[in-house]
């Protein structure tokens, strides 16, 4: 059975998805962007990966996991050209050994510059 969950301190999305389903021992966030919960976007690639990755710890933490749970990471750059930073913080964020991670150019809305969405599993203690 699905699990919809709303974590505290993330935005209720306008559109019709929710931030995180788990089902089992399985969890999935939708993607997370670098904006705050009154959906303010941070300035920067560097602020706004930081803050994904904020939204992201916030939904995992919503369905019971961490970081380091996270096996696969999906992420969306407007600008191919912002990797090297993105990556610099991503690096500061998860540590070894790392989930298996995609990383592609995409549109996104304006003035978003990032999107980063996670699988994880939760541990069966």
């Amino acid at each position: 059975m699905n699990e919809p969950i709303q974590p505290d301190g993330v935005a209720v999305p306008a559109s019709p998805f929710s931030p995180v389903v788990a089902s089992g021992d399985t969890v999935w966030t939708a993607g997370q962007i670098g904006a705050d919960a009154h959906g303010d976007y941070a300035d920067g690639i560097e602020a706004q990966t930081r803050l994904a990755l904020e939204n992201l710890r916030l939904c995992l933490a919503a369905a019971g996991c961490t970081l380091r749970d996270v096996v696969k990471v999906n992420a969306y750059l407007t600008d191919m050209e912002s990797f090297a930073p993105y990556n610099a913080v991503y690096r500061e964020v998860f540590q070894p050994p790392y989930p298996a991670r995609t990383t592609v150019g995409a549109a996104l809305a304006p003035g978003l510059l990032v999107e980063i969405e996670a699988v994880a599993r939760r541990s069966r203690t």
